[in-house]
């Protein structure tokens, strides 16, 4: 078993992801131009919101210091996602492949933590949050799929 401060940085990991996943669903909805592409991602941002939350509140419980902000990678991808839509590539179809990446992101960072030996209650936290991001990320890869079917 992790002790506490292994246990307080696989957390911080994690919710640097979720911010990274909030931040990006924000930035997808700025971008994309269909309402339910809109609000899909504005929902999706708000349920890594809501990890985030969680996250933070398991790192205090395990005597710990939520971390500051997302990732540089994550930083990066938004910009990707800015600059495609500055430059007219804002189709559904690349936006909804940038949104898969970042899934595929989050999913390999749940992978791993789960692959530690974590406390009972944060294992189950880690692992419904795991099975959110796979559900959005095969939810976003549906829609993308249908977006370059249509183009």
């Amino acid at each position: 078993m992790l002790d506490n401060k292994d246990v307080v940085s696989v957390l911080n990991d994690l919710l640097e992801n979720a911010r990274d996943g909030e931040y990006g669903f924000r930035t997808c909805a700025e971008e994309v131009e269909a309402s339910n592409l809109k609000t899909l991602f504005a929902d999706r941002a708000a349920g890594c919101a809501q990890a985030a939350s969680e996250l933070e509140a398991l790192i205090v419980q395990y005597g710990g210091k939520p971390a500051e902000g997302g990732t540089a990678a994550g930083a990066l991808h938004r910009g990707w996602v800015k600059v495609k839509g500055a430059v007219g590539a804002d189709s559904e179809a690349s936006i909804l492949e940038s949104c898969e990446r970042g899934e595929d992101s989050g999913i390999a960072r749940y992978r791993k933590a789960l692959k530690e030996e974590l406390p009972p209650d944060v294992r189950a936290v880690v692992e419904r949050q795991a099975q959110g991001a796979q559900k959005n990320h095969d939810q976003i890869r549906d829609l993308r799929d249908a977006a370059k079917a249509r183009a």
